[in-house]
């Protein structure tokens, strides 16, 4: 018992590491608790985060605010209306057509399958076949079966979509053109004493700002080349394929290797064994090679190092916590743990009594 109070006393003795504890727990219940509630506030407090340097920056240049969150915002604006009529139906209409041809790639990957142990018979047996056979089949029916379940709840995902359209868009306004009230109103609820969560604060805001920034950039930078590359091979469903591998940058290491998958098969299915194969396989490595070795050290220059272990361990943690947002948010997230843990010791830790300010 002793051993835990002299803990307590020598990490908890400063009330502003007190105050910091309580503000992360505080933070922490309410979107854990609260998170699918609040979801559109908090997906608009994501995006206004974004739009804010690009606020910025033409502040910097001598527009005022308000015509600055205007021309912003009506840029947001256009851009999520491409998004909607543009690349929205072009994706749901490759979907459809995906799920329309699964049985004949399904029965083509199957005889590709069973020709195997004739092929190589010390390598693979038929019964090996056999058995993965009927895990894909398994598979098939049960995605099916989601599919088919999603289909029926459409009428409630469309009306919360419409939702969404509606709050988001007025709640990302004013929170790009009220910022400083909404934080002047966050700052007089807090401690006058605050020196450490400060200190914290200035460290995650810019890791955050730099990596959530620079990740929304490589997804449309990974996105329009993956599509320029696919639509110029004539490969099927060139669109949602690059989609696909836009979005796997959100998920270091894992994300690219899942995606993969999808774009050699369907290339795989359209083509076989070709040249036409053989090339995009080889566009397709170009480009995440460029991805991990240039664009990536570009864009986040500034972001702290995280080790490998530690970056998986938090898309895992955060990701089974808040699921696609904690993905999105788990270098940033594992970047504040780092940032109060180096911060604790320094600030926090007191052999003697405070110096005299």
């Amino acid at each position: 018992m002793n051993i835990i109070t002299d803990w307590f006393r020598r990490h908890f003795s400063d009330p502003q590491v007190v105050f910091l504890a309580l503000l992360l727990l505080v933070v922490f219940a309410v979107v854990f608790f609260l998170g699918d509630a609040l979801a559109p506030v908090l997906a608009s407090i994501v995006i206004a985060y974004l739009l804010e340097g690009l606020a910025g920056y033409f502040e910097r240049r001598g527009m005022p605010r308000l015509p600055a969150v205007l021309v912003v915002y009506l840029l947001f604006i256009a851009f999520v209306a491409l998004v909607l009529f543009g690349v929205m139906p072009l994706v749901s209409r490759q979907i459809t057509e995906l799920v329309q041809q699964l049985p004949s790639m399904i029965a083509e990957g199957t005889d590709a399958l069973l020709a195997l142990p004739q092929q190589y018979p010390e390598l693979v047996t038929v019964e090996q076949v056999e058995e993965l056979i009927a895990a894909i089949r398994s598979e098939v029916i049960s995605f099916g079966q989601q599919v088919l379940s999603w289909s029926l709840a459409s009428v409630v995902g469309v009306i919360t979509v419409m939702v969404y359209l509606i709050l988001m868009p007025l709640l990302v306004f004013f929170f790009l053109k009220d910022k400083d009230l909404i934080l002047d109103w966050f700052r007089r609820l807090l401690p006058r004493h605050r020196g450490i969560a400060g200190h914290v604060w200035k460290d995650v805001d810019r890791e955050i700002s730099n990596y959530v920034r620079g990740k929304v950039w490589e997804i449309l930078v990974v996105w329009g080349v993956s599509y320029a590359t696919f639509y110029a091979f004539g490969l099927n469903y060139a669109m949602l394929l690059s989609l696909l591998v836009g979005l796997s940058v959100i998920i270091p290491y894992i994300g690219a290797s899942v995606v993969t998958v999808p774009v050699l098969l369907v290339a795989w299915f359209q083509w076989g064994w070709g040249p036409s194969f053989a090339w995009l396989t080889v566009a397709y490595f170009i480009i995440q090679a460029l991805d991990g070795n240039v664009l990536v050290p570009l864009l986040f220059s500034e972001v702290v190092n995280l080790h490998p272990v530690a970056i998986i361990v938090a898309i895992l943690v955060f990701g089974g916590l808040w699921g696609f947002w904690g993905v999105f948010f788990a270098i940033p997230l594992a970047t504040l743990v780092k940032a109060v843990l180096s911060s604790w010791p320094r600030r926090g830790v007191e052999d003697g009594p405070p110096s005299p300010a």
